[in-house]
């Protein structure tokens, strides 16, 4: 095998979640380009004619889509049902669904705090255990989290984002100490300030925007095409002694 065909995901079947736009809209662009066929869910996902749908099937892979609402357990868990029965082999997983909701910690309602964590972290935590118990018991999978520069600095007024990511940095480890003797690699991409509808506030905002900027060695805000090679590498065969790792996509940030 060539070191290019270890990159290679032909045959294989990848669910990405939070696809509609964004990072996750590339990952999933990505891997179909790499070969997987793609299996997308998005809170608000169409049932046909999305933009991803048209996308992944231009590289000739197919597609299918759901729409979950990650805030809600119930959604989740229906949503589980009826992937795991008209999917039965799901090769990869990418963890990529989120939200951020901004108020300072001493104003940060319960409300913000529970959409966060049930967003950010519970469910992704189910559909990993139930995905992930499937791969376990084929002996095969891929599974990779989006983290967060918050994953290791606290930010600001978004204190249930931090914590939801900081949580998904320790479940990336935990799943990987757990399933790497079953051939099961489970890894994280942290992006760092990425041109997103998450962060159109910070890019609007006179003084965050250049003192943001000012920090990146890379001297500009990445974009979601940045993640494209970062999550076939952790998808392909060419990570397979990699598991529990973070790796960080940032512009250098974590290294200043």
């Amino acid at each position: 095998m060539g070191v290019l065909d270890l990159f290679r995901l032909d045959g294989k079947v990848a669910l990405v979640t939070g696809c509609r736009r964004g990072i996750g809209m590339a990952m999933a662009e990505a891997l179909a380009e790499a070969g997987a066929d793609i299996i997308g869910v998005s809170r608000s996902l169409e049932a046909a004619g999305s933009l991803i749908e048209e996308r992944v099937k231009a590289q000739g892979r197919k597609f299918h889509g759901y729409a979950c609402n990650f805030a809600d357990r119930n959604s989740v868990r229906q949503f589980l049902e009826k992937v795991n029965s008209e999917h039965p082999v799901i090769d990869i997983l990418v963890n990529n669904a989120g939200t951020i909701l901004r108020k300072p910690a001493a104003e940060h309602p319960d409300e913000y705090w529970d959409e966060v964590m049930e967003t950010n972290l519970n469910s992704q935590w189910m559909i990993s255990r139930e995905i992930g118990k499937r791969m376990v018991e084929r002996g095969s999978g891929k599974i990779i989290f989006t983290a967060s520069l918050l994953t290791f600095q606290g930010g600001i007024t978004v204190p249930g984002y931090a914590a939801s990511k900081g949580a998904i940095g320790q479940l990336t480890k935990a799943l990987a100490n757990e399933w790497s003797a079953k051939n099961v690699q489970v890894n994280a991409i942290a992006p760092g300030y990425i041109a997103t509808d998450n962060t159109t506030a910070l890019r609007q905002d006179p003084v965050r925007n250049p003192s943001i900027l000012s920090r990146i060695p890379a001297g500009r805000w990445g974009e979601p095409d940045d993640f494209k090679g970062t999550v076939v590498y952790l998808a392909s065969k060419a990570s397979d002694y990699v598991t529990g790792s973070i790796v960080v996509v940032d512009g250098g940030w974590m290294g200043r």
